[in-house]
């Protein structure tokens, strides 16, 4: 199960220890890769977090402001093959990330600076526990006209588990037959469709891919 208990306490991270096929990357690199994003933040500047998928409904981690935001130079993508939580190795799926081009608007989650380090590893813990993104800062801008830096998670090309071909006629198919112990793929985008809606987000990729979805069950 994906909730803050069983990030907190490893179950989360533990539980695809050997799963085959992915880099799975033990507590301790995940603890040095947190530490290093850390290292290049401005001192005294707040600490966001860029929300673009299931971090908008089912964040987990703690936050003391919520902003719509928007993202130049990045697109959603569903580039990453998923073997793991919404699917499994005998139906692979297909995970979302962000791959460079155009825009993307989402929320920018503001941390609390008190418990700045423990809501953040929850974040590390959900995001990289298969070494398929690369966390990085980067300008977005707030719904208020502000711009501040934020954490973003993008796809890393260098992963073997990194897809080129992110089309919605081929990654449907996959996506729709995908499932595993946290879930249906399909699912995962419906529910980023409707989030986004709820939201007043308009994202045609995503919207053409869940009208997909919806019309072949």
């Amino acid at each position: 199960m994906l909730d803050r208990k069983s990030l907190g306490d490893g179950t989360f991270l533990n539980a695809f220890k050997d799963a085959p096929g992915i880099e799975w990357w033990p507590d301790e690199r995940i603890e040095t890769s947190m530490q290093g994003m850390l290292a290049k933040r401005v001192p005294g500047e707040p600490v966001w977090i860029f929300a673009y998928g299931s971090l908008i409904w089912n964040p987990l981690f703690r936050f003391v402001e919520s902003c719509p935001a928007t993202l130049p130079g990045w697109r959603r993508s569903f580039c990453i093959r998923l073997l793991i939580g919404r699917a499994c190795q005998r139906q692979p799926g297909r995970m979302m990330s962000l791959v460079a081009g155009g825009a993307t608007d989402g929320l920018a989650l503001r941390l609390d600076e008190k418990t700045l380090e423990q809501e953040l590893r929850i974040v590390w813990r959900r995001e990289m526990v298969g070494g398929a993104y690369r966390p990085d800062w980067a300008p977005v801008t707030l719904g208020d006209g502000r711009i501040v830096r934020a954490i973003i998670f993008s796809a890393d090309p260098g992963s073997v588990l990194h897809e080129i071909d992110d089309d919605v006629e081929t990654i449907a198919p996959f996506i729709a037959s995908a499932k595993g112990p946290l879930g249906s793929n399909r699912d995962y985008v419906l529910q980023l469709d409707a989030a986004l809606r709820r939201h007043r987000i308009t994202d045609g990729y995503i919207r053409e891919l869940a009208e997909l979805l919806s019309a072949a069950r």
